[in-house]
Parts: structure tokens; sequence; C-alpha cells
């Protein structure tokens, strides 16, 4: 569907913005028109099962990122969307034009989502 939704909307991309950005506003503006069609509740998979992790298990850099990658797991869908976007590096602004948000309340939100994963790490 996201590919036939990409062919059909190319005559009309602007450029006015990264075509990866186009792409991702694409997807996600399919996703959610099948979610509200569909009316079912997606499979939410956990970010740490089936994960190839290259590097040895007691590896700490290994450890730190299955962590960070468990609490991300245990934010909410938009905050979860926005931080891994950001660990995409996409700027404030892509991530602005994906998720349909200004680009001050990126910012915003952000700036909580590393609070909350602080927080969530001291009470560890």
């Amino acid at each position: 569907d996201v590919l036939l939704n990409l062919w059909k909307a190319y005559p009309k991309f602007r450029k006015e913005c990264k075509v990866s950005t186009w792409i991702y506003r694409i997807a996600l503006n399919t996703c959610i028109s099948f979610y509200r069609k569909e009316k079912n509740v997606p499979e939410i998979v956990s970010l740490t099962k089936d994960t190839d992790w290259t590097i040895e298990a007691h590896d700490p850099i290994n450890e730190m990122l299955k962590q960070l990658y468990q609490m991300i797991n245990q934010l909410g869908q938009l905050d979860k969307s926005i931080i891994l976007l950001y660990l995409e590096d996409k700027s404030y602004e892509e991530i602005a034009e994906i998720t349909g948000l200004t680009v001050t309340n990126v910012a915003t939100k952000l700036s909580r989502i590393k609070d909350k994963l602080k927080r969530m790490k001291k009470e560890e």
C-alpha cells in the first residue's frame, strides 16, 4: 500500500522537503489510514525481540543499548516514534514534518522524553 501511494503521489511531490521526509510522511499517513479503516490494533513488537546483536553479550555498550531500547519500548507510541526518529539522525524539522507536530513541539517533547528516560534509568 505504501509503495502504491508513493507511486500515486509522486506527480504531486513539490520538492519542498527531502525525499526521505516525504516518503516517511506518505508511509505514516498510509499506515494511519489503514489503522483507521480496519479498526485493528496493530501488533506491537518489542524492540528487544529478535534483535540481531552482533556484539558480544557481555559488552558494556551492548548492555547499555539493550537497556535503552527496553526503556524506549515502555514509552507511548508518539514518544517512541519521536525518539526513534531522533536516533535515526532526523532533524527537528524532518521529525516535525513526519509526525505533523511543530518544530517547537518536537523540541519540547524530545526534551521531556530524554528527561523521562533519565528518570527511568535512575529508578533501576
